[in-house]
């Protein structure tokens, strides 16, 4: 059986090499044994995939993706453009779709992560008053909660387009939620969302001050962690999650390749899924070593 390559996005000042910020990852491969192609990413996300996979050989086979988020439909091009040419990506346009946004994934997840609703958007128009409220009331009505899309939040804004103090205050969602809106403007992916605050344990930075919650972020090929780590948020935090009950639902999602972040409630009362992802477009902490997570990739 052909051994995967990964695809990696190009560098956007020089066509061939790897984006600076994926240089680490494509240096360990080949110390692994393995094999990069590049793509213009910048092509991908104009709607010009066949021109984007150029520089990927013909009949390339089996292949991963290693790179910037894309949205569903772009991701869907890409793999359409590169079966033109003798690829194939191992996670399919469905199956980035399912791992990528939360309405895909929420089904299997719910009970393991806070409560979600979410009102889907054909542009980037804020929900009017009437789809909020019915939104707030089956989200329960009443208690914080956060804003978010499909895929991002919009957590450097807190208290301006994300955290919503009092689900009860129709003014401060509409408010927190148009500014939401406005900020991701033309990124707005898929809808909004709502989810239920729940409080996480947090750690404290060397001044001794309040960070974010301390979060895992576990990455999974074919239902099995191949590597456990802190969230790249906080790359300097110890994290030892408990994935006793995370591993049946990865493997109920049946994405081959995907990433959970983990946070332990401030309650003791055990370890939430906080957000789960599409391994391929994931980023990785500062300073961890990926040469497990590559070489399972290479040998799936």
């Amino acid at each position: 059986m052909p051994v995967p390559a990964i695809i990696f996005p190009a560098d956007p000042l020089n066509p061939r090499r790897p984006d600076p910020h994926f240089a680490r990852e494509a240096r360990l491969l080949r110390e692994l044994g393995g094999e990069h192609h590049l793509v213009d990413h910048d092509a991908l996300v104009a709607g010009q995939a066949e021109e984007a996979v150029r520089r990927v050989p013909q009949g390339s086979g089996p292949l991963w993706y290693r790179g910037w988020m894309l949205p569903s439909a772009r991701y869907a091009d890409f793999a359409a453009a590169l079966a033109g040419r003798g690829g194939q990506l191992l996670t399919t346009p469905a199956g980035y779709a399912a791992a990528h946004e939360l309405p895909g994934w929420y089904g299997v997840f719910d009970g393991a992560t806070p409560p979600s609703v979410w009102i889907p958007s054909d542009g980037a128009a804020a929900p009017g008053p009437q789809e909020l409220t019915d939104a707030v009331a089956r989200l329960g009505g009443h208690g914080p909660a956060i804003v978010k899309d499909y895929v991002k939040s919009r957590k450097n804004e807190w208290h301006e387009a994300c955290y919503i103090p009092e689900l009860a205050d129709p003014a401060a969602v509409g408010q927190v939620v148009a500014r939401f809106v406005e900020l991701q403007g033309e990124f707005l992916a898929g809808g909004v969302v709502l989810r239920r605050y729940e409080e996480f344990e947090r750690a404290s930075d060397r001044a001794g001050e309040d960070v974010r919650p301390v979060e895992a972020r576990v990455w999974w090929l074919d239902g099995e962690p191949v590597l456990v780590g802190p969230h790249p948020d906080a790359p300097h935090h110890e994290v030892d999650p408990d994935l006793t009950g995370v591993r049946s639902l990865v493997r109920r999602l049946g994405c081959r390749f995907v990433t959970t972040d983990l946070a332990s409630r401030a309650d003791g009362s055990g370890w939430r899924v906080v957000e789960v992802g599409d391994g391929q477009v994931s980023d990785l902490a500062n300073g961890i070593d990926a040469s497990g997570l590559l070489s399972s990739l290479i040998a799936a």
